[in-house]
């Protein structure tokens, strides 16, 4: 089978090796970092890609578009993937 390795082979941004006992830093699931700086590096770039995406498309979240009762609708409501604290 050739092709990429197991995800859990490298830092998905700087490709140095994860091995040993050292602390693999997990995002979205299955992104593995070395350290938190890779990752932190990522969920910046991903944050800033995202921004970009809704500003050049222009599109507003549908609370926005829609007024304050789809805001009420809204509120509460879990979105996949998210971590809900109480």
């Amino acid at each position: 089978m050739g092709g990429a390795g197991h995800f859990l082979d490298a830092c998905f941004l700087c490709r140095k090796p994860l091995a040993g006992n050292r602390d693999i830093f997990m995002y979205r699931g299955d992104t593995a970092f070395c350290s938190d700086e890779c990752r932190s590096a990522q969920m910046a770039a991903d944050e800033a890609a995202e921004r970009k995406a809704v500003t050049h498309h222009g599109a507003l979240p549908a609370a926005r578009r829609e007024g304050p009762q789809a805001q009420q609708e809204q509120r509460g409501k879990v979105r996949a993937g998210s971590i809900l604290a109480l």
